[in-house]
């Protein structure tokens, strides 16, 4: 197994960001679709705590502390050295797990394409359009004010 050349950040990043946010159960059939997949060995056990969240007024303001939110993390390594990480939100030791796994893959030239193809592009695509669907139904509610002037007297 041929380690890629070290992603990007960014790069790194949206695949891990897909992972996260995936519903676990289409992450299990997708997963379970891999097989079989590499001997890999646990770095860090999926452990479950809490996670500041941040936010900013208005989008560009003073950062304020929002509220604690869940967070499973969990490490592994592959045979090569390789190492992935995954912190998902909510208590899913699986779905870590399987992210953990799906991140240390993604960074093996052999097993890359085969990721990117039966795992991210799927559950990409049904983020989207989950995302298309909230948006939708958000412009459904969507309200415009106008100011009328007013004549003087």
């Amino acid at each position: 197994m041929d380690s890629c050349p070290n992603p990007n950040d960014a790069e790194r990043a949206a695949w891990m960001r897909v992972l996260a946010l995936a519903d676990p159960q289409r992450l299990d059939v997708l997963y379970d679709a891999l097989e079989p997949i590499p001997d890999y060995r646990m770095l860090r056990e999926p452990q479950t705590g809490m996670a500041m969240v941040r936010g900013r007024s208005g989008g560009t303001g003073e950062p304020f502390n929002l509220g604690e939110v869940t967070v499973t993390r969990c490490a592994i390594t592959l045979d090569p050295g390789v190492m992935g990480v995954a912190y998902v939100q909510g208590r899913g030791r699986r779905h870590a797990r399987q992210a953990a796994v799906a991140d240390a893959l993604m960074q093996l030239a052999d097993w890359r394409p085969r990721i990117e193809r039966d795992l991210l592009a799927p559950l990409a695509r049904e983020q989207a359009e989950r995302a298309g669907r909230r948006a939708g139904a958000a412009a459904q509610s969507r309200v415009e004010f106008f100011t009328m002037v007013r004549g003087e007297d």
